[in-house]
């Protein structure tokens, strides 16, 4: 399900798409798709416009290429139905302060990214076992030695004041790179309980860290 509207979408690349398309006006759409004897065709011309979209977003991510014309045909009409039943669901919401079509448009672009995010970890599994990361090979022996205790040290605070829950959400996202939206559905979770999970882990460890001389203590504001 969508979870919040993409405001960064280029409104050229939403316009270019849907230029190619039946351009009516902004009330006939509205007027069509709440009331009257055609509305069905109405959500037909929509869905149609979804798919669109759907395709043409899925061809401009990299993320999308290993994926199969098979896959990417299923991600293509299930973020078309996604976003239809979204848009439908949100007319009350349409203010008119752009074309409908483009405001449609941005439904089925962020949902199409979404189902591509989802496909590519679909089979990918977390690794929850460490955190370190190599040294620079260039850093000076007391720079590498600083950078290993500091390993230690955050892997030693990760096992001892985070829950395994926090420390599952931490590495996922902060180590792992697993999308968000990706993580929230694999654990029944939603983003904004996952972005709490993950500020109240890190409050944690900066405490920790702080406490143990590992980072420095924060300098009080100075008030005018």
């Amino acid at each position: 399900m969508l979870t919040s509207m993409d405001e960064a979408t280029p409104v050229t690349l939403v316009n270019r798409v849907a230029g190619a398309v039946p351009r009516a006006d902004t009330d006939d759409w509205v007027t069509r798709l709440r009331f009257g004897p055609g509305r069905d065709e109405a959500i037909s011309e929509l869905h149609n416009l979804m798919l669109r979209a759907a395709r043409h977003q899925i061809a401009r991510m990299p993320q999308s290429h290993d994926l199969g014309w098979t896959r990417r045909d299923e991600i293509v009409h299930a973020a078309a139905d996604e976003a239809t039943a979204a848009v439908l669901s949100r007319l009350v919401h349409f203010e008119g302060r752009s074309r409908f079509t483009t405001w449609a448009y941005k439904f089925a672009i962020l949902q199409t990214a979404v189902e591509v995010r989802r496909s590519a970890w679909r089979r990918r599994e977390t690794d929850l076992t460490g955190l370190q990361e190599p040294v620079s090979a260039a850093s000076g022996p007391e720079a590498q030695a600083e950078a290993n205790d500091l390993i230690r040290a955050v892997n030693d605070a990760m096992d001892r004041v985070l829950t395994e829950h926090q420390r599952h959400v931490a590495v996922a996202l902060l180590i792992e790179g697993v999308p968000i939206d990706v993580l929230a559905e694999r654990l029944g979770s939603n983003r904004n309980a996952l972005y709490k999970t993950l500020h109240d882990a890190r409050v944690r460890l900066r405490r920790d860290l702080t406490t143990r001389g590992y980072l420095a203590v924060p300098r009080p504001e100075v008030t005018q």
